[in-house]
C-alpha cells in the first residue's frame, strides 16, 4: 500500500526538483527524505527516479505517480471540508503568507478581527516575496496567499489556484518632505531606493521611470518598505511605494501621482481544493473587513 505522507514527498520532489530543497522546505534531513522515496519506489514495485549526474529525475512511471498523488491530495483536502461542514465552529490552523505592505496595515486588523470571532483558529503568519509565497502555496506550505499584480503586468494563473480580489491599490512616488519636485520626469537627477532585482515591483518601478524618460540611479536596494521609508524621510532617496503602505499622511513625505493613476492589484489565492474550508473563509472575510475599515478611515 502507498503512504500518502510518501506521496506528498514525491508531489514536493517534483515540484522543487532537489531531495535538498525538498527536506530544506519540510524541516527534515536529505537522507531522511531520500530513505523515504527510496521505500516509496519499493512500495511501488517499479522504477520512479532515475539519476542524472549527482542529482535524482522522475522517471516516465515516477510522474505518472506523482500526477496522482497531487490528486491524492487534493482528495485529502476536499475529505477534510467535508468533515469540517458539520462543524459551526472554525478550528484548526491557517498558513498565511502576506505581502510586506499588508503586514503593516491590513493584517494585524485582520487577525484581531479572527481573534475576536473564531477564538480557536490559529493563524500562523509569514511574509515571503509573492512569487516564493506562490510557489511555495503549490507545495502546501501555505493555505493562502496575499499577493500583488502591477498595472500592465500578468501573473501565471495557476489552473489549481482560486484568486479573489482584495483591493486596489494607488502606487505613488514617494520623495522627501519638502522636495521641490512635482512629478517623476523631474526626478532623473535623484538617488532611488527600489526592491530587489527580479521582483515584480522592482521591474515595474523601472519601467515608470524609463516611461518618463530616464533610467533610475538605484543606489539602494532592499525588499523592507520601512527602509525605503526611512531613507526618504532621511533626504537620501525617492522611491515608488504602495499607497496602502504610505496611507494617506506619512509623516516626512510627500506623495506624487503617477501618470494615469496606475494601481496594483493585491489579491488572495489559495488551492481550489481547500477554499471552502470555514477556516480559509473566515480569514478571507476578515482581510475584505480589514480594507473596508481602512477605507472607512481615510
Amino acid at each position: 500500500m502507498l503512504n500518502l505522507h510518501r506521496l506528498l514527498l514525491l508531489h514536493e520532489f517534483r515540484l522543487r526538483g532537489t531531495v535538498a530543497a525538498v527536506a530544506e522546505a519540510l524541516s527534515y534531513s536529505p537522507s531522511t527524505v531520500s530513505q523515504q522515496l527510496a521505500i516509496l519506489e519499493r512500495e511501488a514495485g517499479i522504477r520512479l527516479f532515475v539519476p542524472v549526474g549527482r542529482r535524482l529525475q522522475l522517471t516516465p512511471a515516477g510522474e505518472q505517480l506523482a500526477d496522482r498523488a497531487a490528486e491524492l491530495l487534493a482528495l485529502q483536502d476536499q475529505i477534510q471540508d467535508e468533515l469540517r461542514d458539520g462543524s459551526a465552529q472554525v478550528t484548526g490552523t491557517i498558513r498565511l503568507s502576506a505581502l510586506q505592505s499588508t503586514i503593516h496595515t491590513v493584517i494585524p486588523m485582520a487577525l484581531a478581527v479572527l481573534e475576536q470571532d473564531h477564538p480557536r483558529l490559529r493563524v500562523e503568519l509569514f511574509q515571503l516575496p509573492p512569487e516564493q509565497a506562490l510557489f511555495e502555496l503549490a507545495g502546501r506550505r501555505f493555505d493562502l496567499v496575499v499577493a500583488e499584480q502591477y498595472p500592465g503586468r500578468t501573473r501565471h494563473l495557476q489552473p489549481d489556484f482560486d484568486y479573489e480580489p482584495l483591493c486596489d491599490d494607488p502606487m505613488r512616488v514617494a520623495v522627501p518632505a519638502g522636495s521641490p519636485a512635482s512629478s517623476l520626469a523631474e526626478l532623473r537627477d535623484a538617488v532611488w531606493v527600489m526592491e530587489p532585482l527580479g521582483t515584480a515591483a522592482r521591474d515595474w518601478a523601472v519601467q515608470q521611470c524609463r516611461a518618463a524618460g530616464f533610467e533610475p540611479d538605484v543606489r539602494y536596494q532592499t525588499d523592507d518598505l520601512g527602509a525605503h521609508r526611512l531613507l526618504i524621510q532621511s533626504g537620501l532617496a525617492c522611491g515608488i511605494l504602495p499607497g496602502l503602505f504610505l496611507g494617506s499622511r506619512a509623516e516626512g513625505v510627500t506623495q506624487l501621482n503617477l501618470a494615469d493613476n496606475p494601481e496594483r492589484r493585491v489579491f488572495t489565492t489559495a488551492r481550489k481544493t481547500s477554499v471552502n474550508t470555514p477556516a480559509l473563509v473566515a480569514c478571507r472575510e476578515a482581510l475584505r473587513r480589514a480594507i473596508a475599515q481602512l477605507d472607512a478611515g481615510d
